[in-house]
């Protein structure tokens, strides 16, 4: 044990060596220092700034900064809060560069340090209040602060500096509803919403979207004071960090109803009397709701000459979501006609009509905001690409996603057609997009290990930033391709592992316990699935030996084997950490990760405890499927039954298997979905239909080679609904065709196309847009079986 705290003490004493050695000659100590603030920047900036900035260094440092009124005669360094249109503070100088650089653009600001003599003093100048703000979050950002470095406590910043920056969109928010569908945001104070709109705030963020009135009637057993005084709470937080409050207020009735329309309006008028800031409202066209524009406009217009009555720069905006071809049409066609000044703009999330065509049809005086979800992976609007079932079924839709890379592409794709973004987000677990996509949208060319590093350096400590932004890094690569064949996931789980021990002052932060879960949940994943795939082929291998005589004692053994998994089950260690883990983040952020001990609104909100065991190999099935099988009466047909299981996905020499959206087992398949429908949800999540059922493509597309031309083959597709396919773009006629789930289709291949050794297969899309996706025609696995 005393070797162990030896080795975790060398390590953690050598990261501080090396990052504080490095630059240490010109760093500035700032640790007597004392801060002045400019008269002209406006309150409640002029407090907020200086508080902000101090508040968060005494928590790291135990340091608690001076003020003062005058410019300090002492030697000890100042810190100085001012405008670029500031020339003198106190009777010193404020650097300038002539009025030409970023610091006098919108929410502009300048870094730059002075140390002439014994005299150091660090400027915040900011083109106006919010710059000053973002001019501290800079600062803050790039402090080195401990409580105890070398027995003392240390507040640095390397310098020389002189930077300055101002933001390339003005729109930078994040949605954060109190409302009882959130995973967290319903369980905290108002204290937790101070302090997460700060962080935002610190790495760039400018707005804040609320939640809609209607939330009102479904309240959360976690709420701390009820949702309609927390909206004004917010719009409070807001108005003294200087945040754009915007509020999503859909209307989810018909507005042709009269007393509904009137009721909705009164409630609006209401809403806006009580806030002390509110900047914007966002009415989403048909996500929820669903009416037509021609009653949608009006109403909107008649809320806007309420909305001003309190709020005179207030702006009104809609999304033009669920709207079909003709709405869209008679929305354009609306602003052309009636050039509507009372409308800011149109916003696009998911649901809506592509971002280029929405920025090219709408008129230059409108601006156009985007509504990313950055908060889900699966069955969303950018669902992870190529993501292992393994992981689909366990942390499911809502987990913690860190996605640094993934989402930095994402914005430099559509970010061009907008002015901006307020994201979607459904509590704390997507942290690190939030902060992602802020800076990014500061900076489109900010590199994303080095915001990862600000990350780390900010909310852990600076000595361990860049080995922690490569941890976090390693979390978006656990989820790149087959689970089973990604070394990666022991190393990322080593990683975190050895980061937990050695930097153990941080295991209360919430952020550190949700990226300690993910490591551990990953690895503990990736062993299961090992394992319990391996447990089914010796099933399998049990079943395709059975006979006529044996079929009971085979079903018995195969089940017994695959049931290992519940009743020998593995690295129990790094389970009873992801407990322990899961219920820490319930206590310190009031994240929901399981029904039986947090109460969460419904199980597919990140409750990702729920299906921490979930089956990894068929086991559920297999039981369900042998219950089926003692209920037939002719052996021949139980032990075709049984080995047409056991060969399912292993056919036998010259012919091929591939389940159609699995990146580990679908090799030939050359699609892959854009929109996540191709990984169930059934029965809350707890499934037991067969693994390769829960996942589906409505027109794959897959390609074979090195086929033996003197050989039949036949097609074979299981799946539900129907397939429509096609050889070399020749559509084939089915010889059997079943439509229900786990039944086949097959189809004789023409030897004419099998020729050249090769053939392409794909499927055209029966039409079915009267049908919700859910009822669609799906198809789950693809066979080539070569005849004898």
């Amino acid at each position: 044990m005393r070797s162990q705290t030896r080795f975790k003490a060398s390590v953690t004493t050598l990261l501080f060596l090396a990052t504080y050695f490095q630059g240490v000659a010109q760093s500035i100590d700032l640790k007597n220092a004392t801060w002045v603030v400019s008269p002209s920047i406006a309150s409640p900036m002029k407090e907020t700034a200086p508080t902000v900035l101090t508040e968060e260094i005494a928590k790291r440092t135990g340091i608690t900064l001076k003020n003062a009124s005058v410019w300090p005669k002492s030697n000890a360094p100042v810190i100085a809060f001012a405008l670029a249109s500031d020339k003198t503070l106190l009777s010193h100088n404020v650097p300038s560069s002539n009025g030409n650089g970023p610091e006098y653009k919108p929410e502009g600001y300048r870094i730059v340090t002075e140390t002439a003599g014994a005299n150091k003093t660090v400027w915040i100048i900011g083109a106006d209040a919010r710059g000053v703000l973002f001019g501290t979050g800079y600062l803050l950002r790039h402090l080195k602060m401990s409580k105890a470095f070398m027995g003392k406590p240390l507040l640095e910043f390397a310098g020389p500096v002189n930077i300055a920056s101002s933001p390339a969109y003005p729109i930078r928010g994040h949605q954060l509803g109190y409302r009882s569908t959130a995973n967290t945001y319903d369980a905290w104070t108002v204290a937790q919403f101070d302090q997460y709109i700060r962080d935002l705030a610190i790495f760039g963020s400018n707005a804040v979207e609320g939640i809609p009135f209607h939330e009102d009637d479904k309240p959360s057993p976690h709420f701390k004071i009820p949702a309609r005084e927390m909206r004004i709470k917010m719009s409070e937080i807001c108005r003294k960090y200087d945040m754009d409050y915007w509020v999503w207020t859909p209307a989810t009735f018909e507005l042709s109803d009269k007393a509904k329309r009137k009721a909705e309006l009164e409630m609006h008028e209401q809403f806006y009397k009580e806030c002390p800031r509110l900047d914007h409202i966002f009415f989403p066209g048909g996500d929820p709701g669903d009416n037509h524009p021609s009653e949608v406009l009006p109403f909107l217009k008649e809320l806007q000459t309420i909305l001003v009555k309190y709020h005179p720069k207030a702006k009104m905006w809609i999304s033009l979501q669920g709207f079909d071809t003709e709405q869209i049409d008679y929305f354009y066609k609306y602003l052309e006609t009636e050039k509507p000044a009372w409308l800011q703009g149109v916003v696009s999330g998911p649901g809506s009509p592509p971002m280029a065509e929405t920025r090219y049809r709408l008129p230059k005086q409108y601006q156009h905001r985007q509504y990313p979800d950055i908060t889900h992976s699966v069955r969303c609007e950018f669902p992870v690409e190529k993501f292992d079932q393994a992981f689909a079924l366990t942390l499911g839709r809502e987990s913690v996603n860190p996605r640094p890379f993934a989402f930095a592409k994402i914005h430099a794709k559509y970010a061009p057609f907008t002015d901006g973004f307020v994201s979607y987000s459904d509590g704390s677990h997507d942290d690190v997009n939030k902060v992602l996509w802020s800076m990014r949208a500061w900076d489109p060319q900010a590199d994303v290990h080095g915001i990862m590093e600000e990350y780390s350096a900010f909310f852990f400590n600076h000595t361990v930033a860049a080995v922690a932004a490569s941890a976090i890094e390693g979390l978006e690569q656990n989820w790149k391709g087959p689970l089973a064949e990604n070394g990666g996931v022991e190393m990322t789980y080593v990683n975190w592992r050895i980061l937990e021990k050695t930097e153990e002052s941080l295991a209360g932060s919430w952020r550190w316990q949700m990226l300690l879960l993910r490591a551990y949940y990953d690895q503990y994943t990736r062993m299961r699935l090992i394992r319990e795939q391996e447990l089914e082929k010796q099933a399998n291998a049990i079943l395709a030996a059975a006979d006529r005589n044996t079929i009971a004692e085979s079903m018995d053994a195969a089940l017994a084997i695959v049931n290992k998994a519940d009743q020998e089950p593995i690295e129990r260690d790094i389970y009873k950490h992801i407990v322990d883990l899961s219920d820490a983040l319930y206590t310190s952020i009031g994240l929901q990760t399981s029904t039986e001990k947090h109460k969460p609104r419904n199980p597919e909100r990140g409750v990702v405890m729920d299906f921490v065991n979930y089956p990894l190999n068929n086991r559920w099935w297999l039981a369900d499927e042998f219950e089926k099988i003692k209920k037939m009466t002719s052996p021949d047909e139980q032990l075709t039954r049984l080995k047409t299981i056991a060969s399912w996905e292993n056919p036998g020499p010259g012919s091929y298997y591939d389940d159609i959206s699995s990146v580990a087992k679908g090799p030939r398949v050359k699609t892959i979905s854009e929109d996540a429908t191709d990984v169930a949800w059934w029965d809350n999540g707890m499934s037991r239909k067969r693994l390769s059922t829960q996942l589906f493509q409505r027109e794959p597309e897959l390609d074979y080679d090195n086929l033996d031309p003197r050989a039949r083959y036949i097609i074979r597709v299981a799946g539900e609904g129907d397939a429509l396919l096609r050889v070399d773009g020749k559509r084939l006629s089915p010889i059997v065709y079943n439509k229900e789930s786990e039944t086949f289709k097959e189809w004789i291949v023409p030897l004419s196309l099998t020729q050249d050794g090769k053939i392409s297969v794909t499927f055209d899309g029966p039409e079915e847009s009267q049908l919700n996706w859910r009822k669609q025609s799906k198809i789950s696995d693809v066979w080539l079986l070569k005849q004898p």
